[in-house]
Order: C-alpha cells, then sequence, then structure tokens
C-alpha cells in the first residue's frame, strides 16, 4: 500500500511538474493595432518594429514562461472605427492579446470593444496591453480588469515635469501648445494646476490647441509665442506634430526652453539636430543612455534596422507577459491578467509593479535634456551625434498619483 501510494505521490509530483511548464515552446501571437498609414505612419511602423524585434530576441528560453511571442500588425490609420474592425479582424484570426499606443481614443474603443467581448464569450477572453495612451481616464473611470498600461498617463508625467520645473528660478512665463484631443488639453490642464500648486508665481503667456495630423506650418503658431513673450514652451505633441513645431521654432530663431513629452520620437531629433542652440527637455520613463542590457537592445535594433529604438514599453509588455505567464503557468489571458494584477516584474533597470488597484504600472521617470553625445552619455539619436541625457531621475512615487477606479473582476 505504502508503495502504491509512494508511485502516486511521484505520478502527482510529476503530473504538476509538466502543468507548471505546459506553456513552454508555445507560441503567442500578439495584434498590434496602431497607425501604419497616414501622417504618423512614420512612428506606428517603428513601434511595430520595435515590438517585433524584443518579441524575437526575448524567445523561448530567453523569457521566464519559455513561450515565443508573434507580434502582427494591423493598420487603424490612427482612427478609433478603424480600430474596432481591426480588434475585429485579429479576434477572427484567434488573437488573444493585443496591444495600440497611438491615441487614447481608439485605447478607449478598445478597451469597451475588449470588455464586451470578453462578457459575451467567456472562455475566449482577450487582454489588453496599451503601451503609449496615456489618458488618465482608461485606469480611472474607464478602468477595467482587461486593460494594461505600461506608459505613465499624462498626469504623473505632468506630476513629475512641475515637480521638476518649480525650482528653475528663470521659468516666470510659460506659453502651452498641445494637440486638440484628450491628451493634448490634458497637458495643458495637469500643467495649469500642477504650476498653480507648486509655484503660483508661474504665469501662463498664451495657450494653443491646435488640430491633430493636419497643421502643415507651425510659422503663425510661433509667431504668437514669440509675441507673448513667454520663457518656457510646455507640449505634449507627438509625430509629426512635433517634428514640425521644432522646424518653426528653428527657422523663427526661437530657443526658449521647450519641455515635452515626446521629443525623442521618430523625426524629431533630426529636427532639433537642424536647429542652434535648442534648449529641449524631455520627461519620460526612458532615456537616450541606459548602460547594460538596455544599452545593448538600442545598439542591436540601429544596428539591424539603422533606426532608433525609443519605446522601451515594448520590452516592458514581453517581460510582463513573459512573467505573468510563468506565474500563472499558463498561457490563457484570464489566468495571465490574473498573474498580471498587482506583479512586480523587471521594468527599466529596476523593479516595476502593475498596480492592482487600477492597472496603471509604477516606474521611475526620467527628466532628460537634448545634448551632444559625450563618452558618458554616448548614444546619438537619429545619427545626429545628439541624445537625450539624463538629468533628473524621479522616483516612482513623485509621479504615481491616485485612482478612482472601481474594477470589476472575473
Amino acid at each position: 500500500m505504502r508503495k502504491i501510494f509512494r508511485l502516486v505521490a511521484i505520478a502527482a509530483i510529476a503530473s504538476s511538474a509538466g502543468l507548471a511548464f505546459a506553456q513552454k515552446g508555445e507560441t503567442v501571437r500578439i495584434a498590434h493595432i496602431d497607425p501604419f498609414s497616414g501622417p504618423f505612419a512614420n512612428v506606428g511602423q517603428n513601434q511595430l518594429k520595435s515590438w517585433q524585434f524584443v518579441a524575437e530576441r526575448y524567445a523561448g528560453a530567453k523569457n521566464p514562461a519559455g513561450v515565443k511571442f508573434e507580434v502582427v500588425g494591423f493598420d487603424n490609420k490612427a482612427s478609433p472605427q478603424e480600430s474596432l474592425n481591426a480588434l475585429k479582424a485579429a479576434i477572427d484570426q484567434g488573437f488573444r492579446y493585443v496591444t495600440q499606443g497611438n491615441g487614447s481614443g481608439a485605447a478607449t474603443a478598445i478597451i469597451d470593444a475588449v470588455n464586451k467581448h470578453n462578457e459575451r464569450n467567456p472562455g475566449k477572453e482577450v487582454v489588453f496591453i496599451n503601451y503609449a495612451a496615456v489618458d488618465p481616464a482608461l485606469t480611472n473611470e474607464r478602468c477595467s480588469f482587461w486593460h494594461f498600461r505600461l506608459d505613465a498617463d499624462t498626469s504623473m508625467k505632468m506630476e513629475a515635469l512641475t515637480s521638476y520645473m518649480k525650482d528653475i528660478p528663470a521659468i516666470t512665463s510659460v506659453y502651452l501648445i498641445n494637440q486638440n484631443y484628450s491628451h493634448g488639453q490634458q497637458v495643458a490642464n495637469f500643467f495649469k494646476a500642477g504650476m498653480a500648486r507648486k509655484a503660483p508665481k508661474v504665469k501662463i503667456a498664451g495657450e494653443d490647441l491646435h488640430p491633430l495630423g493636419q497643421v502643415k506650418d507651425f510659422a503663425p503658431y510661433v509667431a504668437k509665442i514669440k509675441a507673448s513673450g513667454a520663457n518656457a514652451i510646455v507640449t505634449g505633441n507627438w509625430g509629426t506634430d512635433m517634428t514640425l513645431l521644432v522646424k518653426a521654432l528653428n527657422d523663427a530663431g526661437l530657443t526658449i526652453p521647450l519641455y515635452a513629452y515626446y521629443a525623442g520620437v521618430t523625426g524629431t531629433p533630426t529636427a532639433l539636430a537642424q536647429g542652434k542652440d535648442m534648449n529641449v527637455s524631455q520627461v519620460a520613463i526612458s532615456h537616450s543612455n541606459f548602460a547594460g542590457e538596455l544599452r545593448t537592445i538600442r545598439n542591436e535594433f540601429k544596428a539591424k534596422f539603422n533606426d532608433d529604438y525609443y519605446t522601451f514599453q515594448t520590452l516592458l509588455g514581453i517581460n510582463m507577459l513573459a512573467q505573468g505567464m510563468a506565474n500563472a503557468k499558463s498561457t490563457d489571458p484570464l489566468k495571465v491578467a490574473t498573474a498580471m494584477s498587482g506583479m512586480s516584474f523587471k521594468g527599466l533597470g529596476q523593479e516595476a509593479t502593475m498596480r492592482k488597484l487600477d492597472h496603471q504600472l509604477q516606474q521611475h521617470l526620467y527628466i532628460s535634456k537634448w545634448t551632444k553625445a559625450t563618452p558618458k552619455d554616448p548614444y546619438s539619436e537619429e545619427n545626429t551625434g545628439w541624445n537625450f541625457a539624463p538629468i533628473k531621475t524621479l522616483e516612482p512615487f513623485v509621479s504615481s498619483t491616485p485612482t478612482t477606479c472601481q474594477m470589476k473582476r472575473p
């Protein structure tokens, strides 16, 4: 009898060990929904390559779950409606993991659609990995168990930026220029609220909200900035809207300090390098000059594509999914989502934590400054010989903002 029990116990252990590594060798397919055509195509295409690059680099034995990742692009043309069409196509093709980042309107549409799909299709759930759509509402009133955000949201970045700017005596008058949609509007509102609280001496010299992706010449806006007498500019612009703004500032010879969210995104570093004495600082979860593994990733990406790897959220996404699958001992979306909720995992040089309350990643933020490359900070953005060198590191608690999320869990 003891022998039988011993054999049963051994079989149980072997069975559980086999179950623990049931996901090894599986291929996890990720649908990447973003603009690959239109005015923001250059950004979307860079980020698709970034997802595919880190997915391949950390496949199989190079991640804790032992899975392979396959990332497939679906063009949403920067449209919420096209995002829904792309999501439906991806689900019909069997994708259970979806990622998107360029545009909070598209992210909102995807969250709502994923919620409805998962409610109607138990056992066929889909998880949404949001790597760059930063509307705070997505982890507040619109929060979802199925949604995980990897970037710091607009309010978190502004909390970090205003904490830095309040201690610069030369800043007394700021001009706000932003894209006219939720993100741009929030950049302006959070800046005004943050500085009113931390440095009420700082005045708003002027404010503009311009159409998203439609302005071809920012010269009229720059003329207004110059006439306002502002001694600093704050913008959340990205893509061509940021590149063309920088070009107009260069053409006008306006070199007052510019504080930005996305100055390192495709096309903008080249425009910055074409100017003279551009005084630009950026707030982000990353900068140009990480050391060690992160530097190696950037160098390998540039060698392969002659392009810059700047969306480090793609690495965070692969790290989070792999660790979640290892912890869940499964690739099933419900089990993986449950494992990732509240989980700490390998971040960008330090540990990051996916806050259980709202699925907003808590991590370090950096203020970096546009600077000529040095032996200490050697990276060359877009082969310009310049980069964003870190000047201040902010611990997660500095930029962490409260949440109103009332998450419904399955």
